[in-house]
């Protein structure tokens, strides 16, 4: 399969490049900078140059592969504003990314994040959340999967708080950036609540198989940890840094900061038992022993 792919060279980006050549796939890399593309040629993918707001690009990218993975996003939490202007810039790229496969019956995985469901561990039963701080990143995953009664076959391969490899990575890496910037590994709350987490690896080979294997209109867990205790993973950042360990308000936290602070544990055992997916590498804390003063 020849698959194109934005976002191959972040952390889960470049996992999932190395899975599918790995896997006897080729795979053609979107690039927005010169050391994203020659990353992405080192790796062994061929490159377009452009971003996700080259839509021109996006659509013929899709329009040439066999199937196409998205997983860019703009990454600014600066503000809830900054924070809107990449979903919606996410959204626009998803659309089109969709729609240039309609009626081939191609796959299109899309990367989502793992709803929180009050009281209890979500599953892959569990809608989107489609209002709230990142409302809009469901909507378009919804529409995505939507594409499935227009001969399209996509998936949501939802992504835990916490993608990570070598101890960096999702919301424990950014714990890690604000403990080494304020001299502090802070939690917001009472640091009870529990964030999901997957290694990068495990969560490149739940792609792969989403793309060979998952039906039309279908979302999968990208899940090995149901739920660390944020106050837990802030005691092993600290420790690593050898920094002080303690609650600090939510507010500090900027756009991030109710999502940081909501209990949102999750579960993949429908991903597990129907796509075969088992995640074989180090759990979060474990990973996290890896970080360096």
């Amino acid at each position: 399969m020849h698959v194109f792919i934005t976002g191959g060279t972040g952390l889960i980006g470049s996992a999932v490049v190395a899975e599918l050549l790995g896997h006897g796939h080729t795979v053609l890399a979107l690039a927005r900078s010169d050391a994203s593309a020659a990353k992405a040629r080192q790796a062994g993918a061929e490159v377009v140059r452009g971003g996700l707001a080259d839509l021109d690009v996006l659509r013929a990218g899709a329009a040439g592969a066999d199937g196409v993975v998205h997983l860019a996003f703009g990454n600014d939490f600066s503000s809830p504003e900054a924070l809107g202007r990449c979903l919606a810039e996410e959204g626009a790229a998803m659309r089109v990314l969709g729609e240039s496969l309609i009626g081939s019956d191609r796959p299109y995985a899309v990367v989502a994040g793992t709803p929180w469901i009050p009281g209890r561990a979500s599953t892959e039963q569990d809608p989107a959340p489609t209002d709230g701080p990142v409302g809009a990143r469901g909507r378009a995953v919804e529409a995505a999967l939507g594409l499935a009664t227009q001969g399209v076959r996509s998936s949501a391969v939802r992504m835990p708080r916490t993608v990570h490899d070598n101890g960096d990575g999702g919301f424990a890496g950014l714990l890690t950036q604000i403990a080494r910037q304020t001299g502090v590994s802070g939690y917001p709350g009472d640091g009870t609540q529990r964030w999901p987490a997957v290694h990068a690896r495990d969560a490149a080979s739940l792609f792969r198989l989403a793309l060979e294997q998952a039906p039309a209109g279908t979302a999968w867990h990208a899940v090995a940890d149901e739920g660390d205790a944020v106050r837990d993973i802030a005691t092993v950042i600290g420790r690593r840094l050898g920094l002080p360990v303690q609650q600090i308000p939510t507010e500090s936290f900027g756009a991030l900061g109710p999502i940081f602070a909501a209990d949102q544990p999750s579960t993949s055992t429908y991903t597990q038992e129907q796509l075969g997916w088992k995640p074989v590498h180090p759990s979060l804390l474990e990973d996290l022993e890896n970080i360096q003063r």
